[in-house]
Order: structure tokens, then sequence, then C-alpha cells
């Protein structure tokens, strides 16, 4: 199918004859020989060879794609039109007809849109009035093959019958309904969202509104849903993090590599792996090839270990591939900010393990890992819970392990039964963020594999010199970057909501100490301090009072502030207002770098990403 946007000030129609394949198809109404609409997106579109074939699946895929288009534009009316000038393979005429029958179906069902069609096999002139704007004309081409390709997990995945367990960290294994949850709030908020809880938001969670006040990221109305641009402070608290995942995977023994972000439909062992991946993929064509958009860095990772020579001696090995670009076809009405989004970053690991008890050992070396990163992130152990997905004859063979994450974490975890294995993992460990919404959120993850190895043909050498296939974790220590940031902002909404102090991470704070110039005089002053200092400090120099930029540095949550006039010049010490204390600390200069070194223990620095002069910053949202 193709698609043709056009968002009008106004459009009219009227029938002004039959065409010779009129007769073959069902009458039409009076009221349909002429229309009109104002304010609307036109959608002339063409029916395609072989859309009949797939048609519910390229219904849903077209509606999908003009309701995000009308979002775009915020706003409800759509008028379809056919027009069979978009291509020039076109489907037989009866089922061409039916398939823009059901897209105004689809797209009146929610009752919130105003559908109007034209009628199919008609000659009709009409009248236009397209709009000036870079949305009000674009193109799509929504291909039949793409449905055939949604994975049998993802369809499996709705249909699993589960059984539910509450452990603990002296070993107590529970059910649910025998368990305080009220006590636990987030547990209690993860158990209700995974057995009942919707993934759609009803309204824009905090975190957005967030993320657009502080000029950090925002919607990009010229891409796909989904896919963000990150303005210069967002930027820098990104990098900061991909930084920070890096060096703990550094030091952890994985060792970095890159692999290509497209891959073919039609690798053997590729075609296997889709049908077991819950995800909905992107494709490209190339020289009458379809290729998919990599969802995570597991396809290259596999490849190259295909290719690897492995002994027992080398086990485990670990791969590690920060994507910058993952990419996963989610279903518009599940689209949330930077929580559910289309094109993401995501440390991912794979580590190749002899067999079951050294898998084991290293997942439960790598929840650490996870555990250790909330930690670093700056969240408490009561601001989140782990979850356990099992398949339940591995948990009656293997289930200790269940027991030290419970007492590695401190605090009661989820566990989830599954009665048999619906994808390539026997058990899945996840970091879960209750967000103010009451939507829990995976960030980090831990997976045994028992099927891919295989399929790919991965294999290491025993000690007796024979070939064996080894299991694989799949580990992103952190989970996306994308989804950090939003449990950042998620985590200060909830603040916010007890009357708290809301503030950035002192570490990945976009400014971490303002100085703010008393006077004009005291400007030279400011920029020599901020020489001397460590950090990435920036200096208030607009011209406003002293007070309205102490205001100004509240409001963008910047960790330290310092205020400098002539008794600060004179006696060489600096009044450090700590955000979340009510009074200055006077330092030196040398005592505000060691508190600096302090804070920043562990962690990875980058300098500032903005002029140094406030006065000399752009706006990025009018």
């Amino acid at each position: 199918m193709r698609l043709l946007f056009l968002h009008a000030d106004d459009f009219s129609y009227e029938v002004t004859g039959e065409t010779s394949i009129t007769k073959q198809l069902d009458p039409i109404p009076p009221e349909m020989l002429k229309g009109n609409a104002d304010e609307v997106l036109v959608c002339m579109i063409s029916v395609e060879k072989g859309d009949g074939e797939k048609m519910q699946g390229i219904v849903a895929k077209a509606a999908a794609n003009i309701t995000d288009q009308l979002a775009k534009l915020s706003i409800n009316k759509i008028f379809l039109y056919p027009y069979a000038h978009l291509s020039s393979e076109l489907e037989a005429p009866r089922t061409a007809a039916k398939v823009m029958e059901l897209l105004e179906t689809t797209l009146s069902k929610p009752g919130n849109l105003e559908v109007k069609r034209a009628p199919f096999g008609f000659y009709k002139k009409f009248n236009i009035k397209v709009k000036g704007h870079p949305l009000s004309e674009l193109g799509r081409t929504i291909r039949a093959e793409e449905e055939a390709k949604v994975s049998s997990s993802l369809k499996a995945e709705t249909h699993k019958i589960s059984e539910w367990l509450i452990v603990t960290p002296d070993g107590q294994v529970t059910s649910p309904q025998d368990f305080d949850l009220p006590k636990y709030p987030v547990l209690n908020t993860l158990f209700d969202y995974e057995t009942g809880g919707s993934r759609i938001s009803e309204e824009a969670p905090p975190h957005i509104k967030l993320m657009q006040e502080h000029e950090l990221v925002d919607y990009e109305p010229a891409s796909d849903a989904g896919n963000f641009r990150w303005y210069p402070k967002g930027y820098v608290m990104k990098k900061i993090l991909e930084e920070q995942i890096d060096s703990v995977l550094n030091r952890y023994g994985a060792m970095q590599v890159e692999t290509p972000i497209m891959y073919s439909f039609n690798h053997p062992a590729l075609a296997r792996y889709l049908d077991k991946f819950p995800a909905r993929q992107y494709t490209v064509n190339s020289e009458k090839a379809d290729y998919f958009l990599r969802f995570a860095a597991c396809f290259g990772q596999y490849l190259m270990k295909h290719d690897m020579q492995i002994s027992y001696r080398h086990l485990p090995v670990r791969l590690y591939e920060l994507t910058h670009y993952s990419f996963r076809r989610e279903q518009s009405g599940e689209l949330t900010g930077l929580k559910r989004l289309r094109t993401f970053t995501m440390p991912d690991m794979h580590t190749l393990c002899a067999d079951t008890p050294q898998a084991i050992e290293e997942m439960l070396n790598q929840v650490k890992l996870s555990l250790e990163w909330m930690d670093t992130l700056g969240f408490k152990r009561s601001e989140y819970v782990p979850a356990l997905r099992v398949v339940k004859e591995f948990y009656e063979q293997h289930g200790d392990y269940v027991k030290k994450i419970a007492e590695y974490y401190g605090g009661p975890i989820l566990v989830e039964l599954w009665p048999e294995q619906y994808f390539y993992f026997v058990t899945k460990f996840e970091v879960n963020f209750a967000d103010s919404q009451g939507k829990a959120s995976a960030l980090s993850t831990v997976q045994i594999d028992v099927k891919n190895p295989k399929d790919f043909g991965i294999t290491y050498i025993d000690k007796d010199s024979n070939p064996q296939t080894p299991l694989m974790l799949h580990t992103s220590v952190s989970g996306s970057i994308d989804r950090n940031v939003y449990a950042l902002l998620e985590q200060q909404a909830i603040k916010m909501q007890k009357g708290e102090k809301s503030h950035f991470p002192f570490w990945l704070a976009p400014t971490q100490i303002r100085i703010i110039p008393v006077k004009e005089i005291h400007l030279q002053y400011a920029l020599e301090l901020s020489k001397k200092l460590k950090g990435r400090i920036d200096i208030d120099d607009r011209n406003e009072t002293v007070g309205k930029r102490i205001l100004m540095a509240e409001k963008e949550w910047i960790p330290w502030i310092i205020v400098l006039g002539d008794k600060e010049k004179e006696s060489n010490l600096l009044p450090v207002r700590i955000r979340g204390q009510e009074k200055a600390a006077n330092m030196t200069i040398e005592e505000v770098c060691q508190f600096f070194d302090r804070e920043m223990t562990g962690k990875v620095f980058r300098p500032i990403n903005l002029p140094v002069l406030v006065s000399h910053r752009p706006t990025f949202r009018g």
C-alpha cells in the first residue's frame, strides 16, 4: 500500500462518472457521490498487489501510520481517497475496495476521529488547498511482507499462563495472595501492573513535561513517532551515562565490539531468531532485498561468536556493544515519551558459558552489577524491585539462585513461573521501576539463553577436544540509556508530588556549579574562578537581580550555586549553596575542589556542553 498524506485547509470531491470497473463493485450510497471537509488530513491511497492477502495486518499498519500523523498535526479529521496513480502494481479492484472499507472501519472504531471516505472505482474531480508547513506533504509505503514477520513469540506472549511467587531475602517463598504486598508499594504496583495493568498511558506522564522544561530531549515531528531530538543538556547527560556504563563493563572484562544495524530477513538463522523474539521490526529495501533494523546487538555478536575459536579455557567469554541505534517498532498507542520509544541506545552484552552452573554463577555476578548500577543512579532499594521470569522446570532444578538474588537485593522480589518455555531463555532477571502513574518499566536485564548458540552454530572445544554448544547470557546492566533518563525524571516527579526537593544526581547534572556575579564588575573574577574550580561550571551574567538568578538556577535544579561579590573576592571564601540545604557552606577553592572530587568518586566526567556565559545561550524550545 502507498499513502500520500496532505494536510489541507479544505478538501472536496464530486463523482463525475463511472469507470470500466465500477459495475464489478458493490453499489455506493448516494451520500458518497460528493463530500468535503476542512482542517483535514487527506490520505491518498493506492492498494497494491498482495495487500489483500494480508488485509488485516496491512490495514492495522496503515491505521497506525495515519493516527501517528494525526497526532503530530494535532487534528482528528481524516479523508480516505482512493488514488491509483501512486503505484503501477495495483490490487484487484474488488479486493482494493474491501481494503479501503476495512481501513475506514478500523479508524472509526475508537470514536475519537472524524473519518470520511471517497468511493472506489469512479471518476471524480476534487479541490484541495494544502498547507505549506514541513509535515503537510508526506509519503508512506506499507509492505505486505512486514506483517508476516511479526514473531510467533509476540503472539504467544499474550496467551501464556503464569504462576506468581514472592521470594524474600531469608529464602521464604509465598504466593502474592498470602504476602503483605501493601507494605512494599513498588512490589505491589509491579504485581498489579503485571497481572492486569495496561501499558497505555491515559495522560502524558510527568517526565515528558520535565524533559521539555529542562531542554533535555523532545519529540521530533519530522521523524517517525518514538524518535527524539536530544538538546545539549540532555546530550551531555546521555553521553555521561554511556561512558559510565562503558567503564563498568570494561572493568568487568567485557570486550567491546561494533556490528551493523541492519540484517537480511533471508539469513536462515536470523529468520528463525526473529520468530522467537517479541519485537516488531522496521524494514528497509536494498537492491530488491529486504532487511530489518536490529532491535538489539544480538545478531552481530552471534555471527561474530560463530566465527571465533573458543576453548573451555576462555569461558566465560563476554562481548559487548553500546548500540546507539536499536529499533523496535512498538505500537503507537504504547509509545510514551522516553519510557517506550522506537529508537534507543542500549548497552548489550552477551556472555558464553560452558554449562548451567557457570551460567548461573555469571548471572548472579551480572545481577550484582545491575543492582550497583541502580545505586550509581541514586535509586534507593525501596524505589525499585527485581523480578524474575523462570520456566518452572528450570526453577525446580536450579531455584537456589532466586533466593540469592533476593538476598543481594535485600527485600522481597517477584517471580513469574512459566509452565513451558515461550522464548529462547529459561530465566530472565529484570530491575523494575514504577513511575508516578503506577506503570512499571524494566531497566536492567539478564537472561540465560539455551537456544540461540545451537541455532547459530556457536561452539567451544572442551577439555577432551570435542566441540560443545555453550549457553549464552543476554545482559543489559543499565537497560536503555533513554529509559534511564525517563526513570530519573519520574523519580523526581514522585518526590515533587510528595513536596520534596527535586534534583539531578550531581555527577549527571548538565551544569554542576553555577556562579552568579553580583554585578558586572564581578564577572572577570567569576571567569577566573570558573577556571580554578572543577566541574561543569557556568556563569549567569544576565542583567537580572541576584534573587531572580538564584531562582532560575533553582528551577534548573543546579546542584551548587556560588554568589560572588566584593566580600567573596576579598575573603577568598566561597558561599556554596548546595541544593536541598538551607544554609550556604563557606569553603575555600581547595575545599570546593576536594568536595567535588568526593562527589565524583567512581564517576566519569564530561565538560559542559553549553556556552559558559548563560547570556550567550540560545533557547531550544519556544
